[in-house]
């Protein structure tokens, strides 16, 4: 490495606030358990030891969304779910991300009716799409590693239009869902 190198022994590392802060959320994400569909078994796969996500500093899903901060949306979300993954989204703590695991978290898939939501994005900001039907865990982790170097270029100021917290007159949160 360049700097170590100008650096020698004197025990001083130069970077950005942005830059270490950024590299910290990407080496602690904690993804919340959210299987829908058999994009899950993928997803559990992915996890064990063949595929090791705990590389990533992954190795904790979170059974609650206040200690999570990662939402892998894995398998088909019926209408009479997306209340359900809107609240569950609301809950984490921010800075947050969405994964769409699969065809049918990203556009639907083969169910192309009435009670399945046509891609995750209406519900809530997506920052990946994983295509595949299931996609593999190398695909997976493919969209985990997009997802870091995406955060590795956020800002530390608040994350956009979509993001910033709006309120109508009664003080009620507005919801703003769409890609990012």
């Amino acid at each position: 490495m360049g700097l170590e190198e100008k650096a020698g022994n004197l025990g001083v590392i130069t970077t950005t606030l942005e830059a270490a802060v950024n590299w910290g959320r990407t080496r602690a994400m904690w993804p919340m358990l959210f299987g829908l569909a058999c994009c899950a078994i993928e997803m559990m796969a992915t996890q064990a030891s063949d595929y090791d996500l705990s590389r990533f500093g992954m190795e904790i899903n979170r059974a609650s969304p206040r200690q999570a901060d990662l939402m892998i949306v894995a398998g088909r979300v019926t209408r009479k779910m997306g209340p359900v993954v809107r609240q569950l989204y609301d809950q984490m703590s921010d800075p947050k991300w969405v994964i769409a695991m699969g065809d049918c978290a990203s556009t639907g898939g083969v169910y192309n009716n009435y009670a399945v939501v046509q891609g995750v994005d209406e519900i809530v900001p997506v920052d990946v799409y994983v295509a595949g039907c299931p996609p593999r865990p190398e695909a997976l982790i493919h969209g985990i590693m997009l997802l870091h170097a995406k955060v590795m270029r956020e800002r530390l100021a608040p994350r956009g239009e979509a993001r910033a917290l709006r309120l109508d007159a009664n003080g009620r949160q507005l919801v703003t869902a769409g890609s990012r």
